[in-house]
């Protein structure tokens, strides 16, 4: 584990930080393509005769345009430098043929929601006074071992789908474990995300702030939930034992949930999680949300603040180096050769691994340096994406589908889970009229090592791709139906996860830490080095896109006065 000193007891006040965690994949590696609006919103190079801001963010994925937005609203001057062409990292979208695709996250909730348990990407994007213009939907199609069927979110849909597939206690076992955690979902979501910040200020932003709210919320939960709640940092696989859930259908249906979450299973995952997605999905009135236009949209609207407050944003400005003067962070280097300097911070929002590549070694303290490396890494993904015609695909065809193939393996094995989104269906402007728009994928569970060294070039590369892809192939044809047609696509793409080490710039192409509530925390946002701070999902809160925006304003936070947190949070009403 990485021992940094900012934030490390902020775990104990934010407890509603995470939604959803949408996991992400990365377009081909071998393809022309047009990039979404987003790049059309961002300049070229940097400034031209103000190679210099007072932070420098580097990367321009959602956690660190968030920071970067939220920087700008405070005043400050700042420059996203981004090595791609196209702005939003795991977010981004890219258009082939008129084909308009999610690289990334495609499962979303809590756009629309305002106030103090509003989602902390609604939060940020409220505070830079954008909007994000959503599709409401409350279902997805699951195909498991025991049968196929429409799993509905809300308070009893999931009884029936009980009734016909697990055993006879488990609609018992399923009330027994919402009546346990959704009275102490009041403690997850107590604190408002923006509230945070990795000084001692919290307690004054946060902890004084709402300490009426949180008083409330152990009051109303009784002495019971009140005891519940001080689990929330732990395993929430230690509340289903405490529960004595021993239904297998439940189990494995509750390390889905927890894997498409964060990428662990239950004994992984932190309680707080999964009892605020518990709140989302399980009560009177919830949807999910996708938005218009595609993912793109929210990196759009995100860019769209960030220069609507004075932000800059330079795409194409690959970043060479952090450079390091008299022991602190002073800008960095860019590939031709350019020094921008960051008169205040530099703010990385690269992975842990690939921040420290960035680094002089002899300016990384041995300490630091032997935490990272020692880091476990998720896994990578293979994904798909295609194109094709619409025409003998079933017309109540749903936005997502999850095919798990084995219980038995696990979730968390290779080539056993595959998750299809085809968000044509509710975003039509995604693909051409009469055609759909599919972004299937692996999650998070295909193994570095089996493509590390490959020539992309090569016919071994080819092969692999072609075996390792067929699982996905597979599941799109249970999804879609005899009226699918692989050999009619009129665009095919394969990624691997070679494409997420080349696209992401990601350390072996890594979805993220694996670090298990309970054995470990992720670590803050300063580092040993004054002036370098890090946002994204190698940082608290952790995976996810709601988690990387909380990260991305903590930082922001962080290097403002408490005077000028506090004003914001005034004007956004929170």
């Amino acid at each position: 584990m990485v021992s940094q000193i900012s934030c490390k007891n902020s775990n104990s006040m934010a407890l509603r930080f995470l939604q959803f965690s949408p996991l992400f994949n990365f377009n081909s590696s071998n393809r022309k393509r047009t990039v979404s609006t987003s790049a059309t919103l961002a300049s070229k190079q940097p400034a031209p005769g103000k190679p210099e801001a007072d932070i420098v963010v580097i990367g321009s994925g959602i956690g660190g345009l968030c920071c970067a937005g939220l920087l700008a609203r405070y005043g400050q001057d700042v420059l996203v430098l981004e090595s791609h062409d196209v702005a939003g990292g795991a977010a981004h979208s890219f258009d082939i043929k008129g084909y308009k695709f999610d690289s990334g996250p495609s499962l979303f909730s809590g756009f629309q929601s305002r106030g103090p348990q509003a989602n902390p990407l609604a939060q940020v994007l409220d505070a830079l006074g954008e909007s994000i213009p959503c599709v409401n939907y409350d279902s997805w199609m699951v195909y498991v071992p025991e049968g196929e069927f429409l799993s509905r979110i809300g308070p009893t849909e999931f009884f029936k789908d009980l009734e016909k597939y697990a055993g006879p206690d488990s609609a018992r076992e399923w009330r027994k474990l919402l009546d346990a955690i959704l009275p102490i979902s009041a403690a997850a979501m107590a604190l408002p995300p923006l509230s945070i910040r990795g000084d001692l200020g919290v307690l004054s932003t946060a902890a004084a702030r709402y300490a009426p709210s949180l008083l409330k919320s152990f009051a109303q939960m009784g002495p019971q939930g009140a005891l519940g709640a001080t689990k929330l940092l732990r395993p929430f696989s230690e509340i289903i034992d405490s529960l004595g859930i021993k239904d297998p259908f439940i189990r494995n249906w509750l390390d889905l949930l927890a894997f498409l979450l964060a990428g662990v299973k239950t004994n992984g995952i932190l309680s707080a999680e999964m009892v605020y997605m518990f709140s989302e999905w399980y009560k009177p009135g919830c949807s999910l949300e996708y938005p218009l236009h595609g993912s793109g949209a929210i990196v759009d609207a995100l860019v769209r603040g960030l220069q609507k407050f004075g932000g800059r944003i330079s795409l194409k400005s690959h970043v060479e180096n952090i450079v390091v003067e008299k022991g602190r962070a002073v800008g960095v280097k860019l590939r031709g050769g350019q020094f921008v300097r960051a008169r205040k911070a530099v703010v990385s929002n690269a992975s842990m691994w690939d921040t420290l590549s960035l680094l002089p070694p002899e300016a990384v303290p041995k300490s630091y340096q032997d935490g990272i490396e020692m880091t476990q890494q998720c896994e990578s993904f293979m994904h798909l994406h295609l194109g094709f015609d619409a025409e003998g695909i079933s017309d109540d065809l749903g936005i997502h589908h999850i095919v798990v193939n084995d219980w038995d393996r696990g979730v968390d094995a290779d080539q056993n889970v595959v998750l299809i989104s085809v968000p044509s269906v509710l975003s039509p402007d995604l693909a051409p009229p009469g055609k759909h728009v599919l972004h299937a994928y692996t999650p998070g569970t295909e193994p570095f090592e089996i493509w590390e060294g490959l020539d992309r070039r090569s016919n071994e590369y080819k092969n692999l791709k072609a075996e390792r892809s067929e699982v996905m192939w597979k599941a799109v044809e249970k999804a879609l139906g005899p009226g699918f047609n692989r050999e009619k696509c009129e665009v095919k793409l394969v990624g691997t996860p070679l494409t997420h080490q080349r696209f992401l710039r990601r350390n072996r192409g890594t979805y993220g830490p694996a670090i298990l509530a309970g054995k470990g925390t992720f670590p803050g946002h300063s580092t040993p080095i004054p002036q370098l701070m890090c946002c994204g999902d190698s940082t608290f809160p952790g995976i996810g896109v709601p988690a990387v925006a909380a990260s991305g304003a903590i930082v922001a936070n962080s290097l403002v006065s408490v005077t000028e947190h506090s004003r914001l949070l005034d004007a956004i009403g929170i």
